[in-house]
This record gives C-alpha cells, sequence and structure tokens, in this order.
C-alpha cells in the first residue's frame, strides 16, 4: 500500500496525478530542525523525519512525505501566526524574489531516497489594500510564505516563477513521479 504522509489537501490532490491509489496518514512529528542545516536544507530533512515516523508504524508500505518552505533571504517563513503575521510575511515578500523548496522522501522496502526541489518565485510590488483583501480571504493562513499560488488571491500576487509551478503548491509531481519508477514503487507510464 502507498501512504502519503501528509495532511495537505494540496498534496493529495496533486499525488493523485501520479499514484491512483493510496492512503492518507499524517506524521505527527515536531518541526524542530539542528542548528546545523541551511535553510535549504530544512524541508529535506523535515521531509524524511516524516516519512520514517509514518515508515514505523506502516513497515511493510510504501512511504512518501514531503514538507515546503519559503525562504527570503536567509529567513525561513513558514505558516503565519495569525493575521497580523500575515501582513507582515506578505509585505516583506512584497516586490522581491524568495525560494520555494520542497523536500520530498520515499521510504520503500527498507530503502529511503529524498530530495529537494527549488523554485523561485516573484512577487509584485503589493499594495496595502492588495495584502489586506488577501489576509481577510482567509487563504493565507495555513500556507507557507502567507500564500497559496493555486488560490485566485495568491495567483494575482506573483509576477514571475522559475521552476516547477507544483512545487510550489506543495508537491513536484513530475520529479516524484520519476522517483517512484526509479525505485519500482510504481511502473512508468
Amino acid at each position: 500500500m502507498m501512504i502519503l504522509a501528509s495532511a495537505s489537501p494540496r498534496r493529495r490532490e496533486l499525488l493523485a496525478y501520479s499514484v491512483s491509489s493510496f492512503e492518507v496518514h499524517p506524521a505527527d512529528v515536531g518541526e524542530i530542525v539542528p542548528q546545523n542545516i541551511t535553510p535549504e536544507e530544512t524541508a529535506e530533512y523535515l521531509a524524511v523525519k516524516k516519512a520514517k515516523a509514518v515508515e514505523k508504524a506502516n513497515p511493510y508500505d510504501d512511504i512518501i512525505a514531503a514538507d515546503t518552505v519559503v525562504i527570503l533571504g536567509n529567513e525561513i517563513m513558514g505558516k503565519p501566526r495569525n493575521i497580523n503575521h500575515a501582513r507582515e510575511m506578505l509585505r516583506k515578500l512584497s516586490g522581491k524574489t524568495h525560494k520555494v523548496i520542497t523536500g520530498v522522501c520515499v521510504c520503500s522496502r527498507g530503502r529511503t531516497e529524498s530530495f529537494s526541489e527549488c523554485t523561485e518565485v516573484t512577487f509584485y510590488d503589493l499594495t496595502d489594500s492588495e495584502i489586506e483583501a488577501y489576509v481577510q480571504s482567509g487563504d493565507p493562513m495555513d500556507k507557507a510564505g502567507a500564500y497559496g499560488i493555486q488560490s485566485p488571491g495568491g495567483t494575482l500576487l506573483v509576477k514571475e516563477i522559475k521552476g516547477d509551478f507544483f512545487n510550489v503548491v506543495g508537491l513536484p509531481v513530475a520529479r516524484l513521479h520519476r522517483l517512484l519508477v526509479k525505485m519500482a514503487v510504481i511502473s512508468g507510464k
């Protein structure tokens, strides 16, 4: 059986592009990372941690876990704590280019492979009224970096993207698909 170790509805939807049948068992792990890893390594570290936690309870299943971080400079921008924090994050991202890194881990039959995918996203210069309208929509509250590129309001913030769009949504589907085929977890299509 294939298990997605994530509660994200976006990841469930994206994984279905590649895998026809899977169960969802969210990983219950703290998102504390060692001090000696870079912001760019954080997402992959957390994806491995999540996959290993779910693998312990399901050692005979194929496990897929992912974690997405938004990085501006050296700052990791997680999910906003509240509306004011969401406003603050969007102001920081306004007019700037940031990185969205998704770490992915697959555990299957005693093997573990992981990777991270990086996409650069540039925001338009945002007005206070644009930020306020988006924050009031409620969309930013459960998303790293306080925005969802796939949502109507989030789409309007983005000027340019370099890299995998689906990575920004939360799962680099094409690269994951190739890894699953390479590991013989699924057959190539």
